[in-house]
């Protein structure tokens, strides 16, 4: 969603006009904020679909909203392409099951489609885990992605990514594809999101406990992240046992580590905390916030933490939204991860591998010795990689996709 309502500002200035098909917010589960609608133009038609009721479809084990709101899709999309000229359809969401709807619509209505791939959708990662590393319901979701994903990419016409390795992997698995107009296009910067989430501040409750140095993190947790923070809790526990009057001001904050509905999350990071001691100074909030809080909250700590996973195909969208504020930065990834270039190119000062960064913990202790006695200072970005990654430029890489894509179906 957040790719899309992006570049919605800009579309047409590179050529394209949109209308969005998406769920009507009465049937979603997850936080809601309505400030997000300030940057749809309002010229942009928006048709919202419903979904059957969670309530039921959870007794068959089909909580999914894409699921849900699939035969609902079909039916709003198929009245659409009946009435109206269409060139492209796009599908860019996390709930892939809905792109198998593209492949039924090119053959009857015969307009091609792009699918934009922000996480892999079937994949081995998991396989080999143990099962309490296993997202909830993985044995269902393994097999239903395996089935369904081939549905939707044979029949592509172009794919787009915030990862290369995610279409290389796509590639390997469809060869048709390697025929077909791709694109890696991280997700970009939008400036106006920031001035939206400081007008409206005080809407949003308090998060952060005064009188501590707060460094946060917002996004998921999970133990693939545990290689990242991992580093981060030694350091810590190196400083409390060091300097114990210094580092006991110091708070980290996970929040929204779990995609469980509101109450029911499991925490991940804490029992890591807990190996290391550390469990007074760290925080965990397993709910999701709404995407203007996280702005707000990101925006009043001391500090920022960025984690990566240990997968490294990982590729963090939420790393523009912490460069946006302006505040220092931690950031720490796999080296093969394609976000440790972006930061790079950012000219991000405190940008880490645990797996390629020697003395990674002193590198990091000596960061925490910088927030606890007021030296730590925020970083002057590169302005022309502020232009390269903004909402705009990924805007005008997503359209010559769509146009290499209608010149190939003509």
């Amino acid at each position: 969603m957040q790719r899309v309502r992006m570049s919605l500002p800009y579309f047409e200035e590179f050529g394209w006009e949109a209308e969005i098909v998406t769920i009507d917010p009465l049937y979603a589960d997850l936080p809601l904020d309505d400030l997000l609608l300030e940057t749809v133009p309002a010229k942009i038609k928006v048709h919202k679909v419903a979904a059957f009721n969670k309530k039921w479809t959870a007794k068959l084990g089909l909580g999914s909203i894409a699921l849900r709101s699939l035969w609902f899709y079909r039916k709003t999309v198929n009245e659409l392409l009946k009435n109206q000229k269409f060139d492209l359809i796009y599908f860019s969401t996390t709930q892939f099951p809905v792109c198998i709807l593209g492949a039924y619509w090119k053959k009857r209505f015969g307009v091609p489609y792009v699918i934009d791939m922000q996480d892999p959708w079937h994949s081995d990662y998991y396989k080999d885990k143990p099962r309490q590393q296993q997202p909830k319901k993985y044995w269902l979701s393994y097999r239903l992605n395996k089935y369904l994903e081939p549905i939707a990419m044979k029949e592509a016409d172009g794919l787009i990514s915030v990862s290369e390795h995610y279409i290389t992997d796509l590639q390997l698995r469809y060869p048709a594809l390697k025929n077909k107009p791709t694109a890696t296009i991280t997700f970009g910067s939008f400036m106006h999101d920031l001035d939206i989430a400081v007008k409206n501040e005080s809407k949003y409750p308090d998060l952060l406990e005064p009188g501590f140095k707060n460094i946060v993190y917002i996004g998921r947790g999970g133990m693939d992240m545990y290689s990242a923070i991992t580093p981060v809790f030694k350091a810590l526990k190196a400083g409390l046992i060091e300097h114990p009057e210094l580092f006991s001001q110091l708070k980290f904050y996970f929040i929204g580590t779990s995609y469980a509905p509101a109450g029911e999350g499991t925490p991940t990071i804490m029992n890591l905390a807990k190996q290391h001691g550390v469990t007074d100074n760290v925080i965990e909030v397993t709910d999701r916030i709404s995407y203007y809080h996280t702005l707000v909250t990101l925006k009043q700590a001391d500090t920022l933490f960025i984690p990566g996973s240990d997968d490294p195909k990982y590729t963090a969208s939420k790393i523009y939204p912490y460069l946006l504020t302006g505040k220092p930065l931690l950031a720490i990834f796999n080296s093969k991860s394609s976000v440790v270039n972006i930061l790079e190119e950012y000219g991000v000062k405190h940008n880490y591998t645990y797996n390629a960064t020697p003395d990674i913990e002193l590198h990091i202790l000596n960061f925490l010795k910088l927030v606890v006695n007021n030296d730590i200072t925020a970083d002057v970005y590169n302005t022309d990689a502020a232009v390269k990654h903004s909402a705009q430029s990924k805007a005008r890489q997503q359209c010559e996709i769509f146009n290499q894509v209608i010149l190939a179906d003509n």
